[in-house]
């Protein structure tokens, strides 16, 4: 069976958030079907739209997603993202307002070289009542743009240009970076196979 290459952007800044995100790397790489293939180092964040709360802990992880024979890239999509919002409720998410705290969030970033907007199926909806009814659209619309995505991602696919998208991954990171400040996003972790090791 053919497998697709997916980025996953994992976030959190509720109680331990860098063991938190460690536990999820860890709950995808066994979980059937995908295979993890890279993680880019953790960064310290600064927190958008909702600026009274605590720096968030963020990475991305680089999936090898087995495709079911006939299924179209949107259904295989859908089930990945099926399976990061379980993995969600299992760590405990709970429904905040847009941009609030969060226990863990993961997000699907980039799927192939694949353009989907499709409706969510019922088990993927998000637990942000804002956003639970929009669709499931790959590439994720606000990664573009936001540098807690982009300083990760750039550590895995540097030269990466999602479809829709008119720059490399590390273009749009620099980009962002000169427009946000070194601060926004600064690397803490590298990881190590079993977990985060400090940096410096």
């Amino acid at each position: 069976m053919a497998r697709v290459r997916a980025y996953v952007g994992l976030g959190a800044n509720v109680g331990d958030a860098a063991a938190t995100l460690a536990e999820a790397i860890r709950a995808l790489a066994r979980r059937p079907g995908l295979r993890l293939r890279g993680v880019s180092r953790l960064y310290a964040t600064a927190p958008v739209g909702v600026l009274d709360q605590p720096e968030f802990r963020n990475a991305v992880v680089a999936l090898d997603v087995l495709v079911k024979p006939g299924a179209s890239p949107a259904d295989s999509a859908s089930e990945l993202l099926v399976a990061l919002k379980g993995i969600e409720r299992d760590f405990g998410r709970q429904p905040r307002e847009r941009w609030g705290p969060r226990e863990v969030d993961l997000d699907l970033l980039v799927f192939g070289r694949n353009a989907i907007s499709v409706e969510r199926p019922r088990a993927g909806r998000s637990s942000n009542p804002a956003k639970a009814a929009l669709p499931l659209t790959v590439p994720h619309p606000e990664a573009h743009h936001r540098l807690f995505v982009l300083a990760p991602l750039a550590d895995l696919a540097p030269r990466l240009v999602p479809p829709g998208w008119d720059e490399t991954v590390l273009a749009a990171a620099d980009r962002q970076r000169a427009a946000e400040g070194d601060a926004a996003a600064r690397a803490v972790a590298a990881w190590s196979g079993e977990g985060w090791r400090p940096l410096g």
